[in-house]
């Protein structure tokens, strides 16, 4: 099963993120889109009626379970002050950074 995707697809997903794609970069897109999905389509095809579902990774048997994922645990935070001090322009309270999405 070939899943197609068309220029207008790659356009339109390209205008919702707000990407601007040269001609030959909507080519090579559309080319790795259509790849992703045909690759999805070989996945569909495997038999997995004997593969129990999961809701997690750490589930699966031999995988460390609970015993994979570290205790939580509180521990103090960073000093605001000493951490302020090291930042290049801050209101002391938070971090100032550059505008960088222009709309």
């Amino acid at each position: 099963m070939t899943a197609k995707v068309s220029v207008e697809d790659v356009k339109r997903v390209a205008e919702l993120a707000h990407l601007e794609l040269t001609p030959a970069e909507s080519r090579s897109m559309l080319h790795d889109l259509n790849a992703i999905l045909d690759h999805i389509a070989q996945l569909g095809e495997l038999d997995t009626s004997a593969v129990a579902p999961l809701a997690q990774v750490s589930e699966l048997e031999g995988a460390g379970g609970e015993g994979l994922l570290r205790k939580d645990a509180v521990l103090p935070s960073l000093d605001r002050v000493g951490v302020m001090a090291e930042a290049p322009e801050t209101d002391q309270v938070f971090f100032k950074v550059p505008k960088v999405i222009e709309r």
